[in-house]
């Protein structure tokens, strides 16, 4: 419960000493190729696990969770639960931004009221309630609640700071922040930006000099440009990507577990009386999907199927049941629902996951087979999916969208899909409709449990109801995977699909 002071932790990145000066070989800068586009220098309605390494690369937060999933402490000295329903906060010594100016208490509670107030916010949706910020002096104040939130330290890690006078409820293209470089050049159209190391950083510096973010869409673009050394680092790759640069002497391939599930899952905005707002339906649909034949034919064994209503890698997580398939069985629960000639809308945005459009494809033949017909709608990129989700842009049935787990905990994506309430339906911030009172009872019990086993129980429990609802035609958990030339070094790759660009090298 306590992340008390750590010496030789600067937040994240390189210890005191590991720094540019300490022997490191770094070549004129790094370039990474994105598969989405980065739309936004701060997270509020991001999803987009990868572009957290580049908006973290320039604002920070209180806290942050290491590749090992744990939290440690960045902007804060010491972060303390020092009562049931407060934590008392001391801000690092010297932290400031950019420009020079200090991190102020101002900018801490400023940032919790922006993030909260943004229309469609992702992030709101973690928080169980959002903590007010009390000052105690100058540098250390209290985060204060209702209720206990016993891990309201792994939350702060996704409330990026930015100084309170620049701050806005909504995603932010530009501004100063507290980390290792800063942007000096920005295209959100082309999703290019250029990084130079903030030389007024807090922390050691930085071995890279200059980053280049660039938007590649086309996988097959993204394998050409780092096979002929134009980027470093790539990410989202398929498996037969992989085939193709595995053999390469001048590149390796990075993977590690992930926190991320990836779902085909149902619009719970539909009215009774819709096909969809039968549990049984929803469950028929999912007999249809072949699971193991997508694994093994289009991800080529790179994803598992899930097990579970979030990724079994995260803190909390049980096995709740399999999908199976069984397209006899999905016919005769049709029948017995009394649905005929179904027809749905499945939606996603491209590069959601690899070879999605593959995926989709195959899905609409296996719903075919069990006389279900689907139209397919492909978002681009940027567009306005979001709107879609939120029931603002037009009708779906079924979305194809990854969930992360940013805190590594099971709480978090638990709380931010399945704790929907009326109220937040009212303005469209459950996520897709979903709204079981018993399952929200639950998980707010959980989200306020301070001994671990007691929360651990609630969490299995809710778990198991969300199954009984079948939120989702299918799902799978994909591997957090990147591929880099072999001359950058000291990625340390989180399951949760980002790294800390201070602590990479370039050698050569």
């Amino acid at each position: 419960m306590t992340l008390g002071p750590l010496a030789a932790c600067a937040g994240p990145g390189p210890a005191t000493g590991t720094g540019a000066s300490a022997g490191s070989t770094a070549g004129p800068g790094l370039t990474l190729a994105l598969n989405r586009s980065l739309v936004s220098l701060d997270n509020k309605l991001n999803q987009f696990d990868a572009a957290v390494t580049v908006q973290r690369g320039v604002r920070q937060a209180l806290t942050f969770i290491d590749p090992k999933l744990t939290v440690q402490p960045v902007l804060a000295e010491s972060f303390k639960l020092t009562a049931p329903t407060e934590w008392t906060v001391k801000l690092r010594d010297g932290v400031h931004y950019s420009d020079g100016s200090p991190i102020k208490v101002e900018d801490v509670s400023t940032a919790l009221q922006m993030y909260q107030k943004v229309p469609g916010s992702f992030l709101a949706g973690l928080f169980p309630e959002w903590p007010t910020v009390t000052p105690v002096d100058a540098s250390t104040f209290k985060l204060v609640t209702e209720n206990p939130m016993p891990t309201l330290d792994y939350l702060m890690a996704n409330i990026l700071i930015t100084p309170a006078a620049a701050n806005k409820p909504e995603e932010l293209q530009g501004g100063i922040g507290s980390g290792p470089y800063v942007v000096t050049a920005a295209n959100r159209g082309t999703g290019e930006y250029t990084l130079q190391v903030n030389d007024k950083y807090w922390g050691p510096a930085p071995a890279i000099k200059t980053v280049q973010v660039r938007f590649l869409p086309e996988e097959a673009n993204r394998v050409v440009a780092l096979r002929s050394g134009e980027v470093d680092v790539i990410d989202a790759i398929s498996p037969d990507a992989i085939s193709q640069l595995s053999g390469i002497g001048d590149v390796e391939i990075q993977q590690v577990p992930s926190t991320r599930i990836t779902q085909l899952f149902y619009n719970f905005r539909k009215p009774s009386g819709h096909p969809l707002a039968d549990v049984r339906v929803r469950e028929a649909l999912s007999y249809a999907i072949n699971g193991p034949a997508l694994i093994k034919d289009v991800f080529a064994d790179s994803v598992t199927q899930a097990r579970g209503v979030v990724a079994d890698t995260l803190t909390g997580a049980v096995q709740t049941g399999e999908y199976v398939y069984n397209p006899q069985k999905a016919k005769q629960m049709l029948e017995a629902a009394g649905v005929k000639d179904l027809k749905i809308k499945i939606i996603w945005e491209t590069g959601e996951f690899a070879n999605d459009t593959s995926v989709m494809e195959a899905v609409v033949e296996m719903l075919k087979a069990v006389g279900v017909q689907a139209e397919l709608q492909q978002f681009q990129p940027g567009g306005d999916i979001s709107k879609w989700r939120q029931g603002k842009g037009g009708d779906w049935d079924v979305l194809g969208n990854g969930y992360p787990g940013p805190t590594g905990l099971a709480l978090t994506p638990l709380q931010g899909m399945f704790a929907g309430t009326a109220e937040k339906e009212a303005t469209r911030d459950t996520y897709h409709g979903y709204v079981f009172p018993k399952i929200t009872t639950l998980l707010q019990k959980a989200s306020r449990e301070t001994d671990q086993t007691a929360r651990d129980g609630l969490l299995s429990t809710a778990q198991k109801e969300i199954w009984n609802t079948w939120p989702c035609m299918w799902a799978f958990v994909p591997k957090t995977v990147i591929a880099r030339r072999k001359r950058v070094q000291n990625v340390l790759l989180s399951p949760t699909n980002s790294y800390d660009l201070a602590s990479v090298r370039l050698n050569g």
